[in-house]
């Protein structure tokens, strides 16, 4: 029985198949949706009609059940798009929020410390390598690894550079 079913669904889809795609074609104006909903309900038919039989008129079924497909996509594509609607909006007002932080963080004090460490670690008596060593690692808070990975070049001169960079420092430093 299901062989003959099957084999049913298969003269039935050579007989209809074109006509299903250019229907469904002039309704949702894409040639590749159209197989892809065509395709869908031929899965359906596969699935449903071994059990409940091949339906009076095949080409119809087939093309009520693409329909509804094509519409419940079309309906998923508009639920999307107020979706992404929405988060769009959200982003918006969140990225004005963080603009506002941001401006106001800008616009705090950086404390002596902080500044003091700066002028320090950019100080001329440093070579340019040592400098920017000392600087993303005190400042930006890289790991050695990180900041040898950036400049390619193995960890140890990286560490060797920030040792040298703080030992400098030390020397220069009045007593």
């Amino acid at each position: 029985m299901t062989t003959d079913t099957h084999r049913a669904i298969d003269a039935v889809w050579r007989i209809e198949s074109a006509k299903l795609i250019a229907g469904l074609t002039r309704i949702v104006r894409d040639v590749g949706l159209a197989e892809d909903l065509a395709q869908d309900a031929l899965v359906a038919a596969l699935e449903q009609w071994p059990q409940s039989g091949v339906p009076t008129n095949p080409g119809a079924w087939l093309m009520a059940t693409a329909k509804r497909r094509g519409i419940d996509a079309m309906r998923r594509g508009a639920m999307q798009d107020r979706k992404h609607e929405q988060v769009g909006y959200e982003l918006e007002s969140k990225r004005e929020t963080v603009v506002a932080e941001l401006d106001a963080a800008l616009d705090d004090n950086v404390g002596d410390d902080i500044l003091r460490l700066i002028f320090m670690s950019c100080h001329p008596v440093l070579s340019t390598e040592g400098r920017t060593a000392l600087t993303l690692r005190l400042l930006g808070g890289l790991t050695t690894e990180e900041i040898a990975r950036a400049f390619l070049v193995p960890e140890a001169t990286v560490a060797q550079r920030i040792v040298r960079a703080k030992r400098t420092l030390a020397d220069a430093e009045p007593t």
